[in-house]
Order: C-alpha cells, then structure tokens, then sequence
C-alpha cells in the first residue's frame, strides 16, 4: 500500500489478506509513522493483528518492491503509457503461473486514497490491473480493492494446486441427511392419509386423486432421514389437534 493516509485502511487490509491466505503486507511512505498501533487500525483488523504486526514499512516503493520478480499496479484508470493491462482475473491467472517458477515473489501495489498510484509509481510495475467495476463510479476503497485482489489470486492458486473451494463437513457424518428408505417412506405416507383424513382434507368416501397424487410429491422430493421423521411428528400433531376438537 503507497502512502497509506487512514489507519482504518491498513487494518481492514491486514483483515482483507488474512481471509484469503495471505500475511505479507508492505506499507510503503504511510502518513502516520505508528499507523500500526493506532485504535482504528487494530479495531479494524479484527483477529489479524498478527499480519498487522508483521507488516513491514518502506520509505519508497522501489524498497519495497526489491525482491519481488511480478508486481501489478491496480489501478482504475486507463493509461496511455505504462505496462501491459489485464483484468483482476486475468492477473490472479498470471500470478499463479507465475509463482510456479523458483524464486517467483508477486506484488499487487495500491494506493494512495486519494488520487491512486503515480506514474512513476506504476512505472516499477510489470503489468497494469484494473477491477472491472461500474465505469460511471470505478473508485474502490484501497482495502476492498485489495480484497478482491487477494480473492482472485487465491481462487487462481487453488484451483492450480486442485485445493477445495467449498467448505467441508471433514468426514463427519449425518445420518438424518441420508436419503430415506422406503420403508420408511411408505410408513410415513400412511400415517400422511391418517392425519389428512382426521383433519377432513380427506374423504375416505370421496378421495378421488389426492393420494396417488400425495404419494408422487412426496416421492419424487427424495425426502431425508430428518424430513420423514419431522412430517411424521406433523401428522401426530394435526391427528391429536383434530381428535381434540372432536
């Protein structure tokens, strides 16, 4: 982050980065020297003070850009010279590609709030990246633009290293999700008809199509363990209502 002016933002970034795997941030030039101790920078963090501790600070952006070998400057204004533009996506693509050589370090730079990187700045970069945001209103927050960034570059890195993407029961298991048999099924459209009858929705006399057609809604829903047994305990209460009543 380039010149960094509300602490606020260096927290919410060191949060942004943790939650997408992340812990090196680098402030390059921030206006306040304690920025990282500051109340609104740890509030803000909120259970990543740990990446907000270990940040570390550079008086110029060549400094801290030294031992990376890939950095995007994100930016949301076209630029006539500069490197090549892609896309966030694009760039996540790219960075993944990229760390798969030995040695391969990659930078996104942001920055600063108010006017965003210089040309100059953008100038140490090897590529451009831009967010493809609303055209009529393109100005992010320096951390929810760094949260995409750190999105898009985890999502390219999981899917490269084949990692899950969706979170995961790890093995536990229900058996009240389990599909249920249909012996239990059967036993619970049984006692369905019982209480439809008891309640007058049904006419044993007159049933004309309702049952059949019960019977193939219930089916076709492939009903659960728990389902079955949460009708059931509805059809107990609707038999008890009605013979009450009566």
């Amino acid at each position: 982050m380039v010149q960094p002016s509300h602490p606020g933002n260096v927290g919410a970034a060191a949060r942004a980065i943790k939650t997408m795997g992340f812990h090196d941030l680098c402030l390059v030039a921030p206006r306040f020297p304690d920025v990282l101790t500051q109340p609104e920078a740890q509030s803000l963090a909120s259970g990543a003070t740990d990446v907000l501790a270990a940040v570390r600070i550079f008086p110029r952006l060549e400094d801290a850009l030294a031992c990376t070998t890939l950095a995007f400057a994100l930016t949301a204004r076209a630029r006539v010279l500069g490197p090549p533009p892609c896309d966030i996506r694009e760039a996540g693509q790219a960075a993944s590609g990229h760390l798969s050589r030995p040695g391969a370090r990659v930078a996104v730079v942001l920055g600063t709030e108010r006017s965003g990187l210089t040309n100059e700045d953008i100038a140490l970069c090897q590529r451009i990246c831009h967010i493809p945001a609303n055209p009529e209103y393109s100005s992010l927050n320096v951390a929810q633009a760094l949260q995409l960034a750190a999105w898009e570059m985890r999502y390219a890195l999981a899917q490269a290293a084949s990692l899950p993407l969706m979170p995961t029961t790890e093995g536990r298991h229900d058996q009240g999700n389990e599909p249920a048999g249909n012996e239990k099924i059967q036993a619970f459209l049984a006692h369905w008809e019982e209480a439809i009858t008891e309640v007058g929705f049904l006419d044993p006399a007159h049933p004309k199509k309702l049952v059949p057609r019960m019977r193939h809604m219930f089916s076709r829903n492939a009903m659960t363990n728990d389902e079955v047994d949460m009708m059931r305990g509805l059809c107990t209460a609707m038999i008890k209502a009605a013979r009450r009543e009566g």
